[in-house]
């Protein structure tokens, strides 16, 4: 397939870019910059401006978001106007632009369903309740793209999504492994995390699935759970590097999203078993392993 990937020179996008690669495609960045994947053409964009003739195309996957940096939710920071603008209109200009492909996946967040007691099971057929900007913004989205009559349209619902970062850049966890060399306290924490690799995956099925095996075109994206403590002790582990472990949290604070829909795809995600061997590769690059600060 021929694809126009947003967000390519983001950490998620360039999980995205590199997967579409291997699986043989051919992708074309459409941002500002150049994507730093091998392989991947460039078609300058903003998601402010008119989006480009994508004419030829074959698919959308639209992966970009403006936020402040480091932040999704509060990412609007001073300026939510702006932030909606942005994200909002922006992507519905993009999906308009879209409308006469075969197929578009968007990139949308756990965070559409907002307020959810803790504990509760997240599936893809409970309303969503977003409870913040972003919330709101990707959901949004979603309805606007479902709504649109042509293309088989996927919105997926991913967690949090760690992994190495792109070059020139800092993983997710830079500055939580500084905090820790440097002996600082770190406080507990729980989450739900997928990898970039099986989020990449998961593009890849939702790309070429059958059309009538999308059914509602929303799949949740999340594979494990992860403390802080068990995070920073495998960390201390692989370096030898010493801190104040967090205590351990309670892990019935965070709601678990099940993932039938996309497993039914042939979707298997790396789970505990690669869970070592890919922090293993995020804390052996060069800037991972610089000394703490001062």
């Amino acid at each position: 397939m021929k694809i126009a990937l947003t967000g390519a020179t983001g950490m998620v996008g360039h999980w995205i870019a590199k997967g579409l690669v291997a699986n043989g495609h051919e992708v074309l960045a459409m941002g500002r910059q150049p994507a730093a994947v091998e392989g991947v053409g460039h078609l300058p964009y903003d998601l402010e401006s008119a989006p480009p003739n994508l004419r030829g195309f074959d698919a959308l996957v639209h992966a970009a978001f403006s936020h402040v940096p480091g932040k999704y939710r509060g990412g609007e920071g001073e300026d939510p106007e702006g932030f909606q603008r942005r994200n909002l209109d922006g992507t519905v200009r993009l999906f308009e632009a879209a409308k006469k492909l075969e197929r578009i996946v968007f990139l949308s967040s756990r965070a559409v369903y907002g307020d959810y007691p803790a504990g509760t099971v997240l599936s893809e057929d409970l309303t969503p309740r977003p409870d913040t900007l972003y919330g709101e913004v990707k959901y949004k989205a979603e309805v606007a793209l479902a709504q649109m009559s042509g293309p088989v349209s996927i919105s997926l619902r991913a967690t949090g999504v760690y992994g190495a970062a792109p070059p020139g850049q800092l993983h997710k966890w830079q500055a939580l492994f500084d905090q820790f060399r440097s002996g600082q306290t770190v406080d507990s924490r729980v989450a739900a995390e997928v990898h970039g690799d099986d989020l990449a995956a998961a593009v890849q099925l939702v790309l070429t699935a059958l059309p009538q095996a999308c059914g509602a075109g929303v799949f949740n994206v999340s594979d494990l759970i992860l403390d802080r403590h068990d995070l920073l002790k495998t960390y201390a582990i692989f370096t030898g590097f010493t801190g104040h472990l967090p205590t351990v949290a309670d892990t019935s604070v965070v709601s678990e999203m099940t993932t039938d829909r996309l497993r039914a795809l042939g979707w298997v995600p790396g789970g505990r078993c690669a869970f070592s061997d890919r922090l293993a590769d995020m804390i052996s690059d060069t800037a991972a392993m610089r000394p703490p600060p001062e």
